[in-house]
């Protein structure tokens, strides 16, 4: 009996395309309709009309100011609808909302995705100056201590592969001067963080930004989520980060994952 055929062949282009218009809004928050066609290699006629499909259909808004096309509100209700399928979402929100309130600093959730720790929940704080909401953003694994955390806690395979792709490929970005771009140093801090069960980052993705970060795991033992409580350095230097946040956030994650089914024992 012949074997299936891959699925990659069962793909229309049309709506690859489609696809690949609104996937270039991870990088930009508008674009022109020439200004995507450079960028998708697609004929600016072609790209007017998926974007004018796109707009009918509520998931491109065309900004009439500067004729530019920006994400839609339906863009926005399907991201909803994504995160509301994920347990680990639902049960995570209370928790950030007091991890927040207890800290006075922006709370945050973020998962492995493409060798990025991509934040798909944010809590607050009620600080006049903070980090803000993270949701959408993606930061490398490197350099961010959500990133760590769940570097640490991938599969062997992950590992491997982030090796030959990140480390061997493009390199280790480096992001601010405290930025760990050497390998070996970067995997013995990531086994220490392993040990520790939490991961801080002191101005590493950016200037001015410190962070501590914890585990999340499933009821298999299995990481799938940071959480991580972000300040800015004046407030949050690494002995409030050792002191203060790092244990608030590693309760908080250790909530979490009883909440998932996970047992210590």
């Amino acid at each position: 009996m012949p074997g299936k055929k891959p699925k990659g062949e069962y793909a229309i282009q049309t709506v690859t395309n489609v696809l690949r218009v609104l996937d270039a809004f991870r990088e930009a928050d508008d674009f022109g309709v020439t200004e995507l066609a450079t960028l998708l290699g697609l004929h600016k006629n072609n790209v007017f009309r998926l974007l004018a499909t796109l707009e009918v259909a509520g998931y491109v808004d065309q900004i009439e100011a500067t004729d530019r096309y920006r994400l839609g509100i339906r863009s926005l209700e399907l991201g909803q609808a994504f995160l509301r399928s994920r347990s680990v979402h639902r049960l995570a929100r209370p928790l950030l909302e007091k991890l927040a309130a207890d800290t006075q600093e922006c709370a945050h959730l973020a998962v492995l995705r493409d060798f990025n720790a991509v934040y798909i929940d944010s809590a607050p704080a009620d600080q006049l100056l903070s980090t803000g909401s993270l949701v959408g953003r993606r930061l490398p694994l490197h350099c961010s201590a959500a990133g760590k955390v769940l570097l640490g806690g991938a599969s062997e395979a992950v590992r491997e592969e982030f090796d030959r792709t990140v480390i061997a490929g493009q390199g280790l970005e480096s992001r601010t001067p405290a930025s760990i771009v050497d390998p070996h140093k970067l995997f013995e801090h990531v086994r220490t963080v392993s040990v520790a069960g939490f991961a801080l980052e002191i101005e590493e993705s950016a200037p001015g930004l410190c962070c501590a970060a914890a585990p999340v795991f499933n009821a298999s033992g299995e990481v799938v989520a940071a959480i991580s409580v972000a300040g800015p350095v004046f407030r949050l230097g690494e002995n409030e980060l050792l002191s203060r946040i790092a244990p608030a956030v590693t309760e908080a994650a250790g909530c979490l994952s009883r909440d998932l089914g996970y047992a210590t024992s």
